[in-house]
């Protein structure tokens, strides 16, 4: 005897709607440029929320650059540290945040070895939203590293003659500077096999860019030469800007070559850096 089950329209209407809800969905819309790289900023900062150590860097060194230089070499340069302080503080503070730039280059090589650009690659995202993700977390770092100097520098006797808005202009020009600066170091990133090597070619950049500028010195001091090649300097730039603004003056043309140089590094070394990306 053979039992026949029926089921009534009623009752498999509602089901049908179910499943096709299921099976027949529409794609999420992609996300935009700037909630793409906002996200990847806020994956940065969640790094540093789970090792905290890495705001050493940008606590303790800057910290230790600025005590050690205003009361070893305040004396002999400038006849006491608090002098030399006023002068000397806006150099400390851009060689400090210009040095922290290199780690961007590091953070970049560290996840290619992980395999996580791989998966990076296969989102439907705008392209270079990993890498101005890394660029937007380290803006973090750069102005707590800019807060701590300020601080510090305040403690210690700094009194700018440009004020608050001096200081917010100053350390605003050095922001950008910095995030044109970072590309360089995401090419090498992508360029070289190893963290170890990252940090060995910036070094070598960094490094002689920042004693060869009028951070420490007054290029006055120093043989004709000499002077002439700090002049033309980049992070000499980058110091005299930020300089006068805190100094309460307008420094017109170093903040113009500033930022044609922030231009142009953006323009050559972004390239350069997403044409590795997309090949890599």
């Amino acid at each position: 005897m053979t039992t026949q089950s029926t089921t009534s329209p009623e009752l498999s209407a509602p089901r049908t709607d179910e499943l096709a809800k299921v099976f027949i969905t529409e794609r999420p819309p992609r996300p935009s440029a700037w909630s793409a790289s906002a996200t990847f900023g806020w994956r940065a900062l969640l790094k540093i929320k789970h090792v905290p150590e890495q705001l050493f860097d940008v606590t303790l060194f800057p910290i230790m650059m600025t005590l050690m230089f205003t009361y070893l070499f305040g004396g002999a340069l400038a006849g006491s540290p608090t002098d030399y302080l006023q002068f000397f503080l806006p150099g400390i503070l851009v060689v400090s945040i210009v040095m922290i730039t290199m780690y961007t280059g590091l953070s970049v090589n560290t996840d290619i070895e992980k395999g996580v650009f791989d998966r990076f690659r296969t989102l439907p995202i705008w392209r270079p939203a990993p890498m101005v993700g890394y660029l937007l977390g380290d803006g973090f770092r750069y102005a707590i590293a800019s807060t701590v100097i300020i601080v510090m520098g305040l403690i210690l006797g700094f009194r700018p003659a440009g004020g608050v808005t001096g200081v917010l202009a100053g350390v605003a020009v050095l922001l950008a500077f910095c995030f044109a600066l970072s590309w360089v170091w995401t090419m090498f990133g992508l360029l070289l096999r190893s963290d170890k090597s990252v940090m060995g070619v910036s070094m070598m950049v960094v490094m002689p860019l920042s004693f060869l500028s009028s951070a420490y010195v007054d290029p006055a001091t120093m043989p004709n030469w000499l002077e002439a090649l700090v002049a033309v300097n980049p992070i000499t730039f980058a110091v005299d800007s930020v300089r006068g603004l805190m100094s309460g003056e307008w420094p017109g043309t170093d903040l113009l070559w500033l930022s044609i140089l922030s231009v142009a590094l953006v323009a050559i070394f972004g390239t350069a850096t997403m044409r590795l990306y997309n090949r890599k």
